[in-house]
C-alpha cells in the first residue's frame, strides 16, 4: 500500500536543505573570522550575527526557512506514502513544491529582492494547498 515514489522530493529537499547548511557555514565562519568577532553566549540570540554582512545573513535566513513551513511538506508527502497516494498528480506537485523552495532558496541567498521572493514563496504554497486537498481526499476514500 505505500506508493514511495513521492518519498523521492522529501530525500530530495531533505539533501537541499543540508546543502544549504553547508553553504551557510562557507560563508558564516569566513565572515566571522574577517569581522575578528569574538562568540558571545551571553549575547543576545542573533544579536552577534546580525552585525555580519547582508549576503552572509541571508543564507542563515534561508536555512532557517527551510526548517519551517517545508516541515508541512514532510508531513504532507509520507502521509500521502503511508496512504498509497504518492503518484501521479501528487508527485507532480511534491516535485513542483520542490523546485520551487530550491529556486526561492537561490533567490534569498544570492539576491533577496524580497518582494520577488514573497512572490515564490506564494507560489510554493499552491502545490502545499493542492498536496493538502488531495491528501484529506485520499484520507476519506
Amino acid at each position: 500500500m505505500i506508493d514511495k515514489q513521492i518519498l523521492l522530493p522529501v530525500f530530495t529537499l531533505v539533501a537541499w536543505t543540508m546543502v544549504m547548511w553547508v553553504w551557510m557555514y562557507l560563508t558564516r565562519i569566513p565572515a566571522i573570522k574577517a569581522a575578528k568577532m569574538e562568540l558571545n553566549p551571553h549575547a543576545a540570540h542573533g544579536s552577534q550575527m546580525a552585525t555580519l554582512p547582508a549576503k552572509v545573513r541571508w543564507k542563515a535566513d534561508n536555512y532557517n526557512h527551510l526548517l519551517e513551513q517545508p516541515i508541512l511538506f514532510y508531513a504532507l508527502a509520507i502521509s500521502l506514502a503511508v496512504l498509497g497516494e504518492g503518484s501521479g498528480a501528487n508527485l507532480y506537485l511534491a516535485w513542483a513544491y520542490v523546485v520551487l523552495r530550491v529556486i526561492h532558496s537561490l533567490f534569498q541567498a544570492c539576491i533577496n529582492v524580497i518582494e520577488l521572493r514573497f512572490a515564490l514563496f506564494a507560489l510554493s504554497n499552491v502545490p502545499l494547498f493542492a498536496l493538502t486537498f488531495n491528501g484529506i481526499k485520499g484520507f476519506l476514500n
